[in-house]
């Protein structure tokens, strides 16, 4: 079972106290990228949240949303700052005697001054807050992770049928390859005939210049390879759980180096054309890894 790494969650928790909502998006990501977006009154939580995260989330840039809404009256308290309001006053009477003005100055004028009356925000219970916060939190990331399973079946069934459209073509590749060295051996004898005329063929002279033709566009190692890359990958697909993307693409590197081998050593124009529809499909492959977790 695989995982995508494009995924969505959702939770909401509401109470008498409080209504806290989280949302979840992901996309591809080389690593695990948690950005997080919440009130500042959280942010002594977001070490927590994201500790949380890390045990449901391997892999994706994840955008993390949390809306926080207190019901409570006491979350807050009015302060009258004296000190202030003292030399808002002071000031307020040397401007009457500098200017020779009427003293006017009222209470409910005095309050709206910047920074008279001011409303702090009371401690909050950090415990409280975070047993609040903590189920819709994982309810979100459980939600989340169903839909990056979701998407990873269809991956999975992608990824099978590409590597099963590989493996018929290396099967082509070794199947042209003898037929490539027969008809080498043909040519060359008949070549060879041509020049000679009559004169009798040295057979063992043939036979070592078809053996030397042969190791030099034999790609056996390379074909043996990448059956056995395409066969760890689908078994790697089928039976790991999770975290095999970054595996999953190194195996992909590695196959597009063994068709690259066979593209340089052909002389023939069916295995090159083979060769090159392997390269094509070993870059789609690679794409749709791109996906995985």
């Amino acid at each position: 079972m695989i995982k995508s790494m494009t995924g969505f969650g959702r939770a909401e928790v509401v109470t008498k106290e409080r209504k806290i909502t989280i949302e979840l998006k992901s996309v591809n990501h080389r690593y695990l990228d948690l950005s997080i977006k919440m009130p500042r009154k959280l942010n002594f939580l977001e070490g927590a949240v994201r500790n949380l995260m890390k045990t449901y989330i391997q892999r994706g840039k994840v955008d993390v949303y949390i809306t926080y809404e207190d019901y409570t009256l006491d979350n807050g308290a009015l302060k009258y700052n004296r000190e202030l309001a003292s030399e808002y006053i002071t000031c307020l009477k040397q401007m009457q005697q500098d200017f020779d003005l009427d003293y006017d100055i009222k209470v409910s004028t005095l309050s709206r001054y910047p920074e008279v009356l001011v409303m702090e925000e009371q401690s909050v219970d950090e415990e409280a807050l975070w047993e609040s916060l903590e189920p819709p939190l994982r309810e979100a990331c459980e939600k989340f992770v169903q839909t990056r399973i979701l998407e990873g079946r269809n991956l999975e069934k992608d990824l099978i049928g590409k590597l099963d459209s590989l493996e018929e073509k290396v099967l082509r590749v070794e199947a042209r390859s003898p037929e490539v060295v027969n008809a080498y051996r043909t040519k060359l004898e008949a070549k060879v005939s041509e020049l000679l005329e009559d004169t009798q063929i040295d057979d063992n002279r043939i036979a070592a210049e078809v053996i030397l033709f042969s190791d030099k566009i034999c790609n056996d190692e390379e074909t043996v390879r990448l059956h056995s890359h395409i066969r760890n990958m689908k078994k790697m697909l089928t039976t790991e759980k999770e975290g095999i993307g970054r595996k999953l693409d190194f195996m992909a590197q590695e196959m597009n180096r063994e068709a690259n081998t066979i593209l340089s050593k052909s002389s023939d124009l069916e295995i090159s054309n083979i060769a090159i529809d392997l390269k094509t499909e070993i870059e789609k492959v690679r794409e749709q890894i791109q996906n995985v977790e």
